[in-house]
């Protein structure tokens, strides 16, 4: 099993350029199920949980050609993927499959929407809590599916088709909101989602649908407008830039200092967390090619902050900020407060030294100015490279296991910090 070697010390500086999002590459490539006219996505990043879902498609019955760079291409650009759902030959999604990758399970909306009939897995556990999906059946209830579970699978059908209808959600959930949005496309009459996600790649799945054909108004806030059509054709779509890679290594930056130019970023997408850099001493410098960050020689400020749906500080840069204020001068706090179970990286971040204490859902970090490298474990994609960055800066050396984690988000992770002077190297083991 692979794992990382990371020297620490060095300071970050050069262009990183960002992937595409890989929280907007999978709802999209599910969304191609809706129409049997090819869906061109652009800017698709190369991971390992994109190619999971290609095998997860592919059970369906969807044939999907992928495309390299083109000349002119910068590198990292991603990859283009036709997809082809013209012939659905199955409307089951396995366990084997779906257990692999929670975000599959949202296959049984665009089945149930155009094939009228979907039988899928529920997705079981996971490390960071349960995410349950019974909000996720309770919106596909409202557009009128009847649902059974049976065998540790749900059993949608609609066999005169989804009608449209009021979807109000109880709390935000991004889930939710992806499978109401795709169902409703192609529901008769009118759907309103309240209470809906915001987040960019919701907003992102929306444009693309539209541009197939689809009817859809008010994507990215809490009111979701849907009028239902008959049928969606093809279209081509360019996945916007991750916003969470963008995070993840504009707080590597802040952590080992130097200057490095995100190239691609999009400020707007994580306005929040660019604050929170900037009150942690970051200087960060929007301009047309992406983001500028940079630290000079001053220390690390301690911030508190609180997780909350976009467009506030995301749960997905928890653990990653957590590593930067390891070393701030003074005592910070993160209050997480989308899921349980999300801190398991404290007692990872512990073996470099870090002083911190938990209290529930607020985890109180005491920095220390020396972080010393040591041999640690990820736990999960965000984690995982929450003992990147602390490596970045420790004494000595770090080993990180179980880098499979890594390669389900983020793309090129070692070359892309390397070219910018980090020591950090892939170790593989066959």
């Amino acid at each position: 099993m692979d794992r990382i070697r990371i020297v620490g010390g060095n300071r970050l500086n050069g262009t990183i350029p960002i992937s595409g999002a890989k929280n907007a590459a999978l709802p999209l490539m599910i969304a191609a199920l809706l129409t049997e006219e090819t869906l061109i996505l652009d800017n698709v990043p190369r991971l390992a949980d994109v190619a999971q879902l290609q095998r997860i498609l592919g059970n369906h019955g969807v044939d999907i050609m992928s495309a390299g760079k083109r000349s002119g291409d910068h590198e990292y650009q991603g990859q283009t993927l036709h997809i082809s759902a013209a012939n659905i030959i199955d409307t089951t999604a396995p366990y084997e499959l779906v257990s692999r990758m929670r975000a599959s399970f949202w296959v049984i909306a665009p089945l149930l929407a155009r094939m009228r009939e979907a039988r899928v897995s529920l997705p079981g556990g996971c490390a960071i809590g349960t995410r349950p999906v019974d909000l996720l059946i309770m919106a596909l209830e409202k557009l009128g599916a009847r649902i059974a579970i049976d065998g540790g699978y749900v059993i949608a059908s609609a066999p005169g088709g989804l009608t449209g209808a009021e979807v109000e959600f109880p709390k935000v959930t991004v889930s939710g909101t992806h499978v109401a949005l795709m169902a409703a496309t192609l529901a008769k009459g009118t759907t309103i989602i309240t209470n809906a996600a915001c987040e960019p790649e919701i907003a992102d799945v929306a444009d693309c649908l539209n541009k197939m054909g689809a009817r859809i108004s008010g994507a990215g806030t809490p009111r979701i407008l849907i009028e239902g059509v008959g049928g969606l054709g093809g279209a081509r779509h360019t996945v916007l830039p991750d916003r969470i890679e963008t995070g993840t290594y504009a707080m590597a930056v802040a952590m080992t200092g130097g200057e490095v130019l995100l190239r691609g970023a999009r400020p707007e997408l994580l306005q929040a967390a660019l604050d929170v850099l900037t009150e942690a001493g970051a200087v960060i410098t929007p301009n047309n090619e992406g983001i500028r960050v940079a630290r000079n020689g001053a220390g690390i400020n301690p911030v508190t902050v609180s997780t909350a749906p976009f467009p506030g500080f995301p749960t997905d840069l928890q653990a990653q900020f957590m590593a930067l204020m390891t070393r701030a001068k003074g005592a910070s706090h993160i209050t997480e407060t989308i899921f349980e179970n999300r801190f398991m990286h404290v007692q990872e971040l512990a073996r470099f030294g870090a002083r911190i204490h938990l209290d529930g859902e607020t985890a109180t970090i005491d920095g220390i100015e020396t972080l010393r490298g040591a041999p640690v474990m990820a736990t999960d994609l965000r984690a995982s490279v929450s003992l990147v960055i602390a490596g970045l800066a420790a004494e000595g050396e770090t080993i990180v296991n179980r880098v499979y984690h890594l390669d389900r988000g983020f793309e090129h992770l070692e070359k892309k910090l390397s070219s910018c002077g980090a020591f950090i190297e892939r170790i593989s083991e066959r």
